[in-house]
């Protein structure tokens, strides 16, 4: 079974979540700048003396296929511990369960298509 993950954290714990995922050997992941919000709908902020209403947040989207549910619990537990700050707005993680998977340059499937290779 493979599993594919998300995961939105705050802009600022970018390196750390990556270091920690380097660190427990979880090489293949796509990082991307977003915009979004949860349910605390942003924040306000003063500027230029006005109170301004800011509704959507940057953050970074991490996504990474990882092989087994082994591997799903230890990455989603490391990403975690690696982007919590304990304040709202730390962000989200979630997971599916991945049908297919084809490497194009190969055509190998399956788990093959989500290892390295030569």
């Amino acid at each position: 079974m493979m599993i594919k993950i998300e995961a939105y954290v705050r802009e600022e714990k970018f390196e750390e979540v990556k270091q920690a995922l380097t660190d427990i050997e979880v090489n293949g992941m796509t990082v991307s700048q977003v915009m979004g919000c949860g349910i605390q709908r942003g924040y306000k902020e003063i500027v230029r003396g006005m109170e301004v209403d800011t509704q959507m947040q940057p953050k970074i989207k991490f996504e990474i296929v990882v092989s087994s549910e082994e591997w799903a619990e230890k990455t989603i537990d490391t990403i975690q511990k690696a982007a919590y700050t304990g304040d709202v707005g730390d962000g989200k993680i979630f997971s599916y369960e991945i049908r297919s998977a084809l490497k194009i340059r190969t055509k190998e499937t399956g788990y093959e298509a989500i290892q390295a290779s030569d």
